[in-house]
């Protein structure tokens, strides 16, 4: 079996996809499968896809549903069904994967416990000088000095999140405050998903439904969440932030209320409905 499955969340945006895969060309460590959870992509997005599965060196899976709107986490729900992996790692399909990614992923995920690393928000500046080509040949671990100096500039963000250490001392240091669960950046094993039923589908907007309640519920049933930062790094793409509406906080506000650990609304409902 193999040991990982890395599921992607996309809706167009293909060339960010090529970007994305170009990360995970580039790995470590090779034992994994992608699977690409694609909420409603077009046509002729899915017609690119099936080119590029064609040319490259990765396991690649495409799940898509009908685009209705917003629902993420329904088709990641699905992804997970289809996982052939006990650990998932989920990431969005706008964020390029540093070369040590998954190998930290797993090699830093503990039972009962859920990693979460963080990323790099790029400028559209340095978002542009990227390609595929550039991105397997370590363009951005080799010029990290140019992103550093983007980010004086007041361009790129959080760009200290990009350096990668390797001594434990101090990885430690760098991760004894406790962080929120990234929904582009995390790992969990396979059964610590399904206990609280995956993702709950009634959040049908960005925000909080990829990462926020997934973590409530987690920590309800005991799951503790690891920080990863400075180890599993993420590069962001730039593009227009999408809207983060109310109703999702109203939800959300309601699921703290009821105070329960399995979503009626998850993965045992996406199950009878395919």
């Amino acid at each position: 079996m193999i040991k990982a499955s890395v599921i992607i969340s996309i809706y167009n945006k293909i060339d960010f996809l090529e970007l994305v895969l170009a990360g995970f060309e580039k790995q470590s460590f090779k034992d994994f499968e992608i699977i690409l959870a694609d909420d409603g992509s077009s046509l002729n997005s899915c017609h690119k896809i099936e080119k590029i599965s064609n040319n490259i060196s990765l396991h690649l899976t495409h799940i898509w549903q009908e685009d209705r709107g917003f629902r993420k986490n329904k088709i990641l729900n699905r992804a997970i069904i289809s996982a052939q992996s006990e650990i998932l790692i989920f990431v969005d399909g706008d964020c390029i994967p540093h070369p040590e990614f998954v190998k930290e992923h797993i090699e830093n995920l503990k039972v009962k416990g859920c990693n979460t690393g963080r990323r790099v928000n790029l400028s559209e500046k340095f978002s542009l000088l990227l390609t595929p080509e550039k991105i397997k040949r370590g363009f951005i671990e080799s010029n990290f000095l140019l992103l550093i100096k983007d980010g004086l500039l007041g361009n790129s963000f959080d760009v200290e999140k990009g350096l990668y250490f390797h001594n434990k001392f101090i990885r430690d240091l760098f991760n004894k405050k406790k962080r929120g669960l990234l929904g582009c950046n995390f790992s969990i094993h396979k059964n610590d998903l399904l206990e609280i039923n995956g993702f709950d589908e009634r959040y049908e907007a960005p925000s909080i439904g990829e990462d926020s309640d997934i973590q409530y519920r987690l920590e309800l049933n005991d799951i503790r969440i690891n920080s990863l930062n400075n180890i599993a790094i993420q590069y962001h793409l730039f593009h227009k932030l999408q809207e983060r509406p109310q109703k999702n906080l109203d939800l959300f506000a309601s699921v703290k209320l009821a105070n329960t650990i399995f979503t009626p609304f998850g993965i045992r409902q996406t199950s009878k409905n395919n």
